[in-house]
């Protein structure tokens, strides 16, 4: 009897140490936003920062997450606010251009100048935030057009 005791309390803590889904909005672009955001999130790498690849609740095309506390990442966002006046502000990562706007928990980074607006939410925990964007620039550029570039 002990024996399936101790089974079943590590059972219970395995699964208190995995995250399960992660809450992520989901975005309502026009339909053909949304058909090419669903390739390129698809071929999102398994990790990013280390951080392994999660599900997002709803399950969506158009959205991913990664590690605890969540990395968000979601395609076929709106432009955000000040994204007009951020061309001076953009910077590269990889040959990516990047909006970034601080939050109180974090930075997001949202692509500028090509086709779809893909955002990325990275908590402070994973500080320099930037970080996470070099490992995923190499997807981005493969399916999200340059438009126009930074300068």
């Amino acid at each position: 009897m002990p024996k399936v005791l101790f089974a079943a309390l590590g059972l219970l803590l395995l699964a208190g140490c995995s995250p399960g889904p992660t809450p992520v909005p989901v975005p309502s672009p026009a339909p053909e936003v949304a058909a090419a955001c669903e390739p390129l999130i698809k071929a999102f790498p398994a990790k990013v920062l280390d951080a392994e690849r999660r599900k997002a609740e709803p399950p969506s095309p158009l959205t991913t997450a990664y590690g605890d506390p969540p990395i968000e990442v979601t395609c076929g966002v709106a432009a955000p606010a000040g994204m007009a006046e951020a061309q001076s502000q953009c910077f590269e990562v990889n040959g990516v251009g990047w909006f970034a706007k601080e939050v109180t928990n974090g930075v997001i980074f949202t692509t500028i100048g090509r086709t779809l607006y893909l955002e990325i939410a990275v908590p402070s925990k994973y500080h320099p935030e930037a970080n996470a964007l070099t490992d995923v620039s190499d997807v981005i550029k493969q399916y999200n057009k340059v438009i126009t570039p930074c300068t």
